[in-house]
């Protein structure tokens, strides 16, 4: 109908604490009913076990026996039994003879007469208590002894107790059970309202339905996601990884283990100590350049932990080193064609105006002197890859004001079967190397490349005139975030290139330094091997 609205559900904490509350109330009633019963039949026994006794002591009290044997209906009897009732609290106390007539009675005037309920079993020398039996007197709980005088029944002593002698018992008995059974309910709820509240607790206050939908949404998008994702708890224990994470980090997190126990990037385990947010950290894992994610989880004032998202960055950042690369060689080709107008253009203004002699001479100058960046040629290093790479590079060094040179011992006879590891390689050192000499306080400013093969080996030194590695970075320099730069963004190129390097066995390294040699700066010298293959004769 319109206008109404449809009820809003009883929480699922309340549903469990009033579900506890019933439960405990269902409990209390069953037990007080069963201690109703059980303590009521404890009563009225222990009342027939008490007038038992008293018909005991009555029945061979010294004189009794005599006196029921001669059959004496008034006097000591009777005064005895009265003195007895008195001080015993007994509703009665009734002696007959082997008749079953009274002799004493609490009632004067029944004595003589029979009894009104059966004298028979005692009178046969059986003790006999009956519970809730009635007679002259009422409904009693009362017990029968025989008498016996020298050696036969000669009588019977029946004692009873008002029925609401256990009642009072049975009263003052429940009274501490009951009281005992409001702490205990009291102690239940308290329980209960605790647990319903480390529940909520526990739940942060979502709905069992809230928590299925959290739990298909989480298995969703934990798993059908490319991402990497990694949970860590306030304690910084593993909640939750996915198998992106797990392979994109190289290990396999255990839930529960601490995440220095991980074996994480530098950079991320720096990161996720410090505890702070951060967007977009570029870190290496393996073989793998990482982009990192870092986010502070939390819930009203809770603190929930961490969660970490990784995305694999690799062919991003091997697609962009090739770019560079290419673009250093756009920009060369560039400056090479503007260079060679220009000559043109003088060439052809000295011929337009009949200067044929200069012209000669000045197109002789020109074929003595190579172009810049032609600085290697094909007999010296045969694979195209290398000597396009060394030409950008060359001119790129030169818009630096560096001098790059090719050492005279480089010789590469094979052609190159991995370029893009031998750019990550090399291009990183010779980017590194003409920024150290053109920082450098050295003059001339100055990088020299050495390329040799040997086999399918390939060696590779790269030598700048700048200031050097600081000695307190040399054992740490292929580290993840060393650098000698300052500002964000730096020390990972060096990382890549050692890892690279690493492929089939490779290493990079940092040569000791060494005054004798030059240009007297730093010496990096990195050997791949299983990247050349032989150069096919044409």
């Amino acid at each position: 109908m319109a206008g109404l609205q449809a009820r809003k559900p009883v929480r699922f904490t309340w549903q469990i604490l009033l579900l506890q509350l019933l439960v405990v109330l269902v409990l209390l009633g069953a037990g007080i009913g069963f201690a109703f019963l059980l303590l009521g039949s404890e009563a009225s026994h222990e009342a027939g076990s008490k007038a038992l006794a008293i018909a005991r002591t009555v029945a061979s009290a010294p004189g009794v026996p005599a006196a029921v044997a001669e059959r004496r209906s008034a006097g000591p009897l009777q005064h005895y039994v009265a003195a007895l009732r008195d001080r015993s609290n007994v509703l009665f106390v009734v002696i007959t003879d082997d008749k079953g007539i009274r002799l004493a009675h609490p009632d004067p005037e029944r004595i003589g007469e029979p009894v009104s309920t059966d004298p028979w079993q005692a009178l046969a020398g059986k003790e006999v208590v009956n519970v809730h039996q009635t007679g002259t007197l009422g409904a009693s709980i009362r017990s029968k002894v025989p008498v016996r005088w020298q050696g036969r029944v000669v009588g019977e002593v029946s004692v009873g107790f008002d029925n609401d002698v256990p009642q009072e018992v049975l009263s003052r008995r429940l009274g501490v059970f009951l009281a005992f059974s409001a702490a205990a309910l009291g102690l239940g709820l308290g329980v209960a309202a605790l647990l319903t509240w480390r529940l909520r607790r526990q739940t942060l206050g979502l709905e069992p339905y809230e928590l299925t939908g959290l739990v298909s949404e989480h298995e969703a998008v934990l798993h059908g996601i490319g991402e990497g994702v990694l949970a860590l708890d306030p304690a910084m224990r593993v909640t939750v990884h996915n198998a992106e994470a797990a392979e994109l980090l190289g290990i396999t997190p255990r839930d529960g283990a601490p995440y220095r126990e991980l074996e994480l990037p530098t950079r991320l385990a720096a990161a996720i100590e410090e505890g702070q947010e951060v967007d977009n950290l570029v870190t290496i894992a393996g073989a793998r350049v990482l982009l990192a994610r870092l986010r502070t989880v939390r819930r009203g004032t809770r603190d929930l932990g961490m969660v970490i998202t990784l995305r694999d960055r690799t062919e991003v950042e091997t697609l962009t080193r090739e770019l560079d690369s290419v673009r250093g060689l756009t920009d060369a080709l560039r400056a090479q064609r503007h260079e060679f107008t220009n000559r043109l253009h003088t060439l052809s203004g000295l011929l337009q105006i009949g200067h044929t002699e200069e012209a000669a001479a000045y197109l002789g100058t020109l074929t003595e002197g190579a172009p810049a960046g032609e600085v290697v040629e094909a007999e010296r290093v045969a694979d195209p890859h290398l000597r396009a790479l060394l030409y950008a590079k060359t001119v790129a060094a030169q818009e630096k004001g560096v001098e790059l040179g090719i050492g005279d011992a480089s010789l590469v006879l094979g052609r190159v079967t991995d370029p893009l590891r031998v750019t990550t390689v090399l291009g990183n050192l010779v980017d590194n190397a003409i920024r150290a000499a053109a920082l450098g306080h050295r003059r001339p400013r100055r990088v020299e490349v050495d390329v040799l093969s040997e086999g399918e080996t390939l060696h590779l030194a790269v030598a700048d005139s700048g200031d050097g590695v600081p000695e307190s970075l040399r054992a740490r320099i292929f580290e993840e975030g060393t650098s000698t730069k300052d500002g964000p963004g730096h020390g990972i190129g060096l990382t890549i290139a050692a890892r690279a390097a690493a492929v089939h066995g490779g290493a990079l390294r940092l040569a000791e330094p060494d005054s004798a040699n030059e240009p007297g700066g730093a010496l990096f010298l990195a050997v791949l091997p299983h990247i050349l293959a032989p150069e096919v004769p044409k």
